[in-house]
């Protein structure tokens, strides 16, 4: 893993601001009736536009869109689409990476379309939850599998959630995808000894269900095999002298941004 020096960390964080700032500016646009496409465009234009930035996933190996959007059984790299309207009751996430000065933030997190029932809620909050517990425990010299390890602990605990396996998070800085993979379940591989200036994506889906997933035909989007839903929460994570910090940090989150 590469250890980002005080520079590439500054703008590290700068990245990382802005993709924060895109989750916030979309949350008012979350509403029954508009389609996946359109929240698309709303992010390119508010990225390019207003961030004097670029939306990394747009031509990323191929994905033809700015953010991945992924709709109740969707996993993860949903594809925007003109003909996909947002209902009642859908849980939602949205995957945004910015590309700003030659260096990535990549950042989800769950909406939820006007009221749904607990149950969804639960799974949103499960996840998210589930990333919260795992973050708090970075610092230097601990190893990476403590991530995986808590997430799976938590999961287990809750009995009917399952931990998707095939996806994993990533190292970050001026590519996309940094070594190394973050699993997000137990494992005894990852041993890896975190230290100060490592910076790294933390993003467990978790499904309401099985953990199996399938690719589309398009591809890139990726599905709960036995049609339950998923839901994903993402953070760029530094590690510090005696902590760790949330890089994407958003003002709606009850979690503070520098963890010692």
């Amino acid at each position: 893993m590469i250890i980002k020096n005080f520079k590439e960390i500054k703008k590290i964080r700068i990245a990382c601001s802005l993709a924060s700032k895109v989750l916030e500016n979309i949350k008012k646009y979350i509403k029954p009736g508009i389609t996946t496409e359109n929240l698309d465009k709303i992010c390119n234009i508010y990225i390019i536009k207003k961030l004097n930035s670029i939306p990394a996933c747009l031509g990323y190996n191929g994905f033809p869109k700015s953010v991945c959007i992924s709709v109740n059984d969707v996993v993860c790299h949903g594809i925007p689409k003109n003909n996909q309207k947002l209902k009642t009751g859908d849980i939602v996430n949205i995957d945004v990476t910015i590309l700003k000065n030659g260096f990535f933030g990549d950042t989800s997190k769950m909406f939820i379309v006007g009221k749904t029932n607990n149950s969804n809620k639960l799974l949103c909050n499960i996840a998210k939850k589930s990333l919260y517990l795992s973050i708090y425990k970075i610092k230097p010299g601990i190893k990476l599998n403590i991530i995986g390890n808590t997430i799976e602990k938590f999961i287990k605990s809750k009995k009917i959630y399952s931990i998707v396996k095939d996806y994993c998070g990533h190292g970050i800085g001026k590519k996309f995808h940094e070594l190394p993979q973050i699993l997000h379940f137990k494992t005894k591989k990852n041993n890896l000894i975190l230290k100060k200036g490592m910076i790294f994506t933390i993003e467990p889906m978790i499904n309401l269900g099985k953990k199996e997933v399938i690719i589309s035909k398009d591809g890139w989007t990726v599905k709960t095999k036995d049609k339950s839903l998923s839901a994903q929460y993402e953070h760029t994570i530094l590690v510090t002298l005696n902590g760790c910090e949330i890089m994407t940090l958003r003002k709606d989150e009850n979690i503070p941004k520098i963890i010692t």
